[in-house]
């Protein structure tokens, strides 16, 4: 049986889940949910359940996290904090058997940011508009500007889409 769903993770505090089916389609998103400095992984692992269970899925489901690591300047407890949660989202997808893969940044925008100007921020936000017009990128109702998480990461279940099915 062959993929028909695809979950890219932008992982991170400011990071985003995106669920989307093999014609492209977004089924689901929702931004990291945290407290201080702090991701909340039981809330993600309950969306995630949520959504599996009320929406049962044609399987196999696989997930592409984007594979990310230190900048320069980038303090060593942030750093620590990021692999932390990055592996506890690998933990709690696998706690579903939902196979992950990994891409880096330039990789993923190279493949579907092709004709934009991959190196502006919003480059993913733009995109979704346009092949997303309806869809609503902000995190809450009072939010007024786009979440480029919640781009990125429909951005990278597209790549996922793209390569690996």
């Amino acid at each position: 049986m062959s993929v028909k769903i695809v979950i890219g993770v932008d992982p991170g505090l400011s990071g985003a889940i995106a669920i989307v089916d093999s014609q492209y389609t977004v089924l689901a998103t929702t931004v990291m949910t945290v407290h201080g400095h702090e991701m909340d992984l039981t809330s993600l692992a309950n969306w995630l359940e949520a959504e599996i269970e009320s929406n049962p899925y044609p399987v196999p489901i696989i997930a592409c996290i984007e594979k990310v690591s230190a900048m320069p300047h980038q303090g060593v407890k942030s750093m620590f904090t990021f692999g932390f949660n990055t592996g506890a989202i690998h933990g709690i997808l696998a706690s579903f058997s939902i196979p992950r893969y990994m891409v880096t940044p330039q990789i993923w925008q190279k493949a579907v940011l092709s004709f934009t100007n991959r190196g502006d921020k919003q480059a993913s936000v733009n995109f979704c508009r346009r092949i997303y017009p309806d869809l609503n990128l902000l995190a809450t109702e009072r939010s007024k500007k786009p979440h480029t998480g919640m781009a990125d990461a429909i951005c990278i279940a597209r790549y996922a889409i793209m390569t690996l099915l």
